[in-house]
C-alpha cells in the first residue's frame, strides 16, 4: 500500500528499497548493505516479521510504523535495528495512528503489555544476582497447607468428590469416575528422594555464598 499509493503516486522522485518475505534469504543482506551505503536511497520498506531480528539499519535516523503487531517486543526489536552500534545520528521514531480503528486498539494492548510486564519483572526481581533472600527461599517452600496458588476453587470443593477419591499410600482410584481415566494417564510421581535431589536447599545456599 505504501509502495503504490505513496512512492510512486505522490513521491515518485524518490529511491527506495523493498524487503519482505517476499525477497529470497541469500538477497535480503545484499538490500541491507546498499541501503546502508548508498546515499541516493531513502527509504526502506520492511516488515517487521523480516527486518525486525538481526538486521544493521544503521543507515536510518527514521523508523516510521505503518502496521503495528500484537508483541510489543517484535515492534521494540524493529526499532532497534535502527540503534545499533556505528549508529552516529539521533534516531527518531513515528507510529501511525488513526482515531478508532484497530491499530488504536493494537497500540493500547501493546502498552497494557509492557506496562504489565514492567510491573511483575523489575530491576528487584530480573535475576537470582538482585532478588531479595526471602523471594529466594519462598521458591523452596512447598507447603501443601492454604489456599492453591494457582486454583480460583476453595480447597473444600477440591476434596470429598467420590469421583476424584484417590488411595493416598497406592495412588488408586477408590471409587472410579469420570476422572479415573484422566488419573491413570499422569503416569508415576516421583518419589521423596528424587524431589530431595532436585530441590536440595541446603545445597542452593552454599552456591550463593
Amino acid at each position: 500500500m505504501v509502495q503504490n499509493t505513496v512512492l510512486k503516486s505522490m513521491l515518485p522522485s524518490v529511491q527506495y528499497l523493498r524487503l519482505d518475505g517476499s525477497v529470497e534469504a541469500n538477497r535480503r543482506q545484499d538490500i541491507v548493505n546498499k541501503f546502508n551505503s548508498d546515499p541516493s536511497y531513502d527509504v526502506l520498506l520492511l516488515t517487521t516479521s523480516v527486518g525486525g531480528l538481526g538486521l544493521n539499519l544503521t543507515g536510518a535516523d527514521t523508523v516510521i510504523f505503518v502496521e503495528h503487531d500484537w508483541n510489543p517486543q517484535k515492534d521494540l526489536q524493529a526499532m532497534d535495528r535502527a540503534h545499533r552500534i556505528g549508529q552516529k545520528k539521533v534516531v527518531n521514531v513515528y507510529r501511525l495512528i488513526t482515531r478508532g480503528t484497530l491499530e488504536e486498539k493494537i497500540l493500547s494492548l501493546q502498552r497494557f503489555k509492557i506496562d504489565v510486564a514492567s510491573t511483575v519483572v523489575n530491576q528487584q526481581n530480573a535475576g537470582l544476582a538482585t532478588m531479595d533472600t526471602d523471594q529466594i527461599l519462598d521458591l523452596f517452600n512447598l507447603g501443601d497447607s492454604g489456599p492453591s496458588l494457582i486454583s480460583d476453587k476453595p480447597k473444600e470443593s477440591l476434596e470429598g468428590r467420590e469421583e476424584d477419591m484417590v488411595d493416598i499410600e497406592t495412588g488408586d482410584v477408590r471409587q472410579p469416575g469420570k476422572k479415573a481415566a484422566w488419573l491413570e494417564g499422569l503416569g508415576e510421581l516421583w518419589d521423596n528422594t528424587q524431589y530431595e535431589e532436585s530441590f536440595d536447599l541446603d545445597g542452593f545456599l552454599k552456591t550463593m555464598q
